[in-house]
């Protein structure tokens, strides 16, 4: 039979489900359409942002087909979300503060100081970074940039930094703040697990979807990412407490930490000469995660919604508007304390209740079908699962607590995902016979059993066709249905892939900046980490390098774990080789730009030893695959 590529009409139950939807939500609630449009004042000429080689990396023009009336292929509510994250200019939030939306995953937040501006959060990429700044100067004057302010460690609110500020502007000056701990966490979650959680994102955010109706229409949090050049600079101003005040250009700011909420570094600011209350990524127009489906720590529900108790404590009276680094604001100090009240009391829920029912013994997926929200919070639209999702976010709660471990000891010891999958389908009676059943299923709407039974088809065997041709229908129709953006989007991907193959892996975070402010310890982990351990068993290699700028680095392979010490203490082994060199020349080496020839022949370069043993040293570091399979084996 052959495949076939194309997207599909929603089923009925698909269809029908989704028309239920406008009955139990207020759809003629209009207060978020005004809010997202209010302070509008224009946007760029050019709505194709592009890079330097003329490539394309964001189109404003690429989700016009969201002021349609919805159709069957989309749940009514994501679609109603996905068309308010689709506008996108400049909006004024009060007077002095605007935000750039729509350009981004992400909103750039620019306050006007004295003689320039603070820039907030300057979206993931240098380019879009860049098209915000020349729109908000377009319309308010060519300002300096005065200060650059990270709200927190996700990359989508730095990674942009190089289309506002360079090196030169911090030399001369220009202060970037950050919360405590933002660089550790920045590069911890982008370099040691950026290639796996870099292609599941392209999962999650569906950039490599076809933008419409059956195809990617958002992520609930934003639309999607950006492609550009992803970029750092480092802080070089630590927020180190809740309470401290800062000044820039004249901006006064009171900010309050918020570790281990939606990121483990993240800041709230208050404003108090505007009135306004800038409540990063803590309190958005969504629920948010508690684990990413890209992969991440797990977020603690019951210190965010401590914190959010504290913000409204601290700020809300003396905040006429409260704003974050997504969707549009909150005006008036009553919906303001409405709205951070609403969000404390959607994760405190969870988290509560979550715990009351696995202490009654019920597992994370067996909680995630059991949990109900109370109807004033279902009523209200910033905290539908857009982003987040009640059922991954119970279950998130459960692992945080109890891992990954149910207590059942049948699933303690299971056969991997292949070798599962052959069993059941010999006990199943064979692919074909599964595939019989599956159709049934699929014609009875029983999605989420044919996803779950067709999985273990196509693990026991990649190629059956007929098994990923209904798959792909099957998993296309879950996403159809989904009011989870980045369900949604893992659903339509998967479909994708079984038919078209991979399509890869847009966006990767694992830029150059990043790599660059590693630390001496945090570039050895991240090498440790590409170790192949039984490839390099019997290897026992000791290389030393006597760094101009510091105390010697020794690093030792052995029992197929390389290690790292400083100085030459006792647990800093006697070398095989020792390498006179730079900081910098030696990074160039063990990142992979500069072979140890080349190294060689440098001007001040000292070896003593066997520089061989550098070459077998690097030869047992293997590269991450950025492009693995997530549907089939």
């Amino acid at each position: 039979m052959a495949r076939n590529t194309d997207t599909k009409p929603a089923e009925q139950a698909v269809a029908l489900a989704n028309k239920r939807v406008r009955q139990n939500y207020p759809f003629g609630d209009r207060q978020d359409l005004e809010d997202a449009r209010r302070g509008f004042m224009g946007t760029a000429e050019d709505h194709v942002i592009r890079d330097a080689e003329g490539s394309a990396v964001w189109d404003l023009d690429a989700y016009g087909f969201l002021g349609q009336e919805c159709p069957d292929t989309a749940n009514p509510s994501l679609w109603r979300q996905s068309r308010l994250c689709s506008d996108h200019g400049l909006f004024e939030v009060t007077e002095g503060i605007y935000q750039v939306r729509g350009f981004d995953l992400s909103n750039m937040t620019v306050v006007e100081g004295e003689r320039g501006i603070l820039v907030i959060d300057p979206l993931l990429c240098a380019e879009t970074a860049a098209a915000g700044l020349a729109l908000y100067r377009g319309h308010r004057g060519d300002r300096p940039v005065t200060g650059v302010l990270y709200t927190h460690s996700h990359a989508d609110h730095f990674g942009g930094v190089r289309g506002v500020i360079g090196d030169e502007d911090v030399a001369g000056g220009v202060p970037v703040f950050a919360p405590h701990g933002f660089l550790e966490h920045a590069v911890s979650e982008n370099v040691y697990a950026g290639t796996a959680m870099n292609r599941r994102a392209a999962y999650m955010y569906g950039a490599a979807l076809p933008k419409g109706e059956r195809g990617q229409i958002g992520a609930g949090l934003g639309q999607t990412l950006s492609t550009g050049a992803v970029g750092l600079i480092a802080p070089t101003v630590d927020i180190t407490r809740s309470g401290q005040t800062e000044t820039v250009d004249g901006i006064r700011m009171v900010f309050q930490l918020t570790p281990g909420t939606e990121a483990p570094a993240e800041l709230n600011i208050h404003f108090p000469d505007h009135a306004a209350l800038c409540m990063a990524e803590n309190a958005t127009h969504n629920l948010h995660n508690l684990l990413t489906l890209r992969g991440a720590e797990v977020r603690d529900p019951r210190i965010w919604a401590r914190y959010l108790t504290e913000a409204v404590d601290l700020f809300v009276g003396s905040s006429d508007v409260a704003f974050a680094s997504h969707h549009w604001p909150v005006w008036g100090r009553d919906r303001v304390l409405a709205f951070l009240s609403e969000q404390r009391d959607l994760y405190a829920y969870l988290h509560d209740q979550t715990l009351r029912m696995l202490n009654q013994g019920l597992t994370g997926r067996e909680i995630a079908e059991e949990i109900r929200m109370p109807p004033a919070l279902e009523q209200a639209w910033h905290t539908h699962g857009y982003y987040g999702s009640v059922s991954h976010n119970t279950k998130a709660i459960y692992q945080r607590y109890l891992g990954w471990f149910d207590g059942n000891p049948a699933h303690l010891w299971e056969h991997p995902p292949a070798e599962s999958a052959r069993r059941y389908v010999l006990y199943m009676g064979g692919a074909d016979e599964v595939v019989k059943r599956a159709r049934r299923s699929y014609a009875e709407g029983d999605l989420r059993w044919v996803v779950q039974v067709l999985n273990h088809v196509l693990f026991a065997d990649p190629d059956h066709t007929e098994a990923r041709d209904l798959q792909a229908d099957a998993l296309e129709q879950l996403g159809y249905g989904s009011e989870n953006g980045t369900w949604r989007n893992f659903y339509l991907m998967g479909a994708l892939e079984l038919r078209h193959g991979s399509v890869g892996t847009p966006t990767s975070t694992v830029a150059p900046d990043l790599l660059a402010v590693l630390t001496l310890e945090q570039l050895c982990d991240a090498l440790a980490i590409r170790v192949d351990g039984p490839g390099s068993w019997d290897a026992d290699i000791t290389v030393r390098w006597k760094l101009s700028e510091g105390e010697p680095l020794t690093l030792r392979l052995r029992n197929g774990v390389l290690t790292h010490v400083r100085g030459t203490g006792p647990a800093a082994a006697a070398p095989d080789v020792e390498i006179l060199v730079t900081e910098l020349e030696m990074r160039a080496v063990l990142l992979g730009s500069l072979s140890p020839a080349d190294l060689m022949a440098r001007h001040g370069v000292e070896i003593t030893g066997d520089v061989g043993k550098l070459t077998e040293l690097l030869g047992h570091l293997g590269d991450p695959d950025p492009d693995f399979a997530v549907v089939t084996p």
